[in-house]
């Protein structure tokens, strides 16, 4: 799999921040993470994400979200109810990955996320249909 840094869409990259659980890319009005090995993601990390984007997007701007899922780690199952309570800060949510384990955190996934989760093998493809639905969700405004 292939990580933000070695894409052309680097050079248009806005902020970088890394945090001890991983590293958060910020382009406009789309975010792609890749977490740390063996991390288990909370409520607590990802509120740092949030509030890294509100910072630099500002509060309102939709947000197109790309896990890119380069290492294996999991999300803090008693957090599901924090994150579920929070979705209406993504616009679009995507998951780059190929692996059962992957899969099986999909579908977890989607039974606290209202709108649809995309799945996708190659993380250009899921950058282009993020770029896109930006595009498309700014022409109806």
């Amino acid at each position: 799999m292939k990580r933000v840094r070695e894409l052309q869409i680097f050079k248009n990259i806005r902020e970088v921040r890394e945090f001890d659980f991983g590293i958060f890319y910020y382009f406009d009005g789309l975010v792609i993470s890749e977490m740390k090995e063996g991390v288990i993601f909370d409520w607590n990390m990802a509120e740092k994400a949030v509030i890294a984007a509100q910072e630099i997007f500002g509060e309102n701007h939709p947000i197109a979200y790309i896990s890119n899922r380069i290492n294996s780690y999991t999300v803090a199952p008693a957090d599901w109810i924090k994150f579920y309570n929070h979705r209406q800060k993504l616009s679009f949510y995507s998951v780059v990955g190929s692996t059962q384990g992957n899969f099986a955190s999909i579908v977890l996934e989607r039974m606290f996320f209202q709108n649809s989760i995309h799945q996708f093998a190659d993380l250009q493809q899921a950058i282009d249909f993020s770029l896109a639905k930006i595009q498309e969700n700014k022409a109806l405004v």
